[in-house]
């Protein structure tokens, strides 16, 4: 494993919070609880899973199960946020759980075990698992943030169109390794 793996993460999952802020900073409270469908989610329904997810598995993450006895994953699809404040403030104590939990560890835990619901897992395997959940449902955020708001959405990649001036842009840097979002 090359020693870049755990900082590469980090900055993956920073990346995925930002979409979703920088999603939030676009829509009202009432946008953030829209369902299209019945049986649908909303943003606000999304959030409180990944919450709810990142919570009961970046808990005491090395040293216990990450499907904790006290979550209520059912509730988590149940919307009852009173403010997008109170949406943001959870929204960030379930990423600041992650990061408390990620930022220490060494490239010596990442073929640790822990277990999910009594799978075993190694850190790594854990880790990659939850990078792919929440980027499956921040991709489910986004989609729903620009639907809500039509041609008044504020692209978060490379607008249509814009490629050719995208790509001119970073060809004109020099080579060099960076991260992707070393940029954004």
């Amino acid at each position: 494993m090359q020693p870049s793996y755990l900082s590469s993460v980090i900055k993956q999952f920073e990346y995925y919070k930002s979409l979703g802020d920088k999603t939030f900073n676009q829509l009202s409270f009432e946008d953030l609880q829209k369902e299209f469908a019945e049986d649908s989610n909303s943003i606000s329904i999304v959030v409180k899973h990944l919450a709810g997810n990142m919570l009961s598995r970046w808990t005491n993450f090395l040293t216990e199960d990450g499907e904790k006895t006290w979550r209520q994953r059912d509730q988590e699809f149940e919307d009852s946020y009173t403010s997008k404040d109170d949406l943001i403030k959870n929204w960030n104590k379930g990423w600041q759980c992650l990061f408390d939990a990620i930022t220490p560890l060494s490239e010596s835990d990442l073929e640790r075990i822990i277990y999910i619901r009594n799978q075993g897992h190694t850190v790594t395997e854990a880790i990659n698992r939850q990078l792919a959940h929440y980027s499956y449902h921040l991709g489910q955020i986004v989609f729903l943030g620009k639907l809500v708001k039509g041609e008044n959405w504020q692209s978060l990649s490379i607008p249509k169109g814009d490629s050719k001036k995208y790509n001119v842009e970073k060809f004109s840097k020099e080579k060099g390794k960076r991260h992707f979002t070393d940029d954004l």
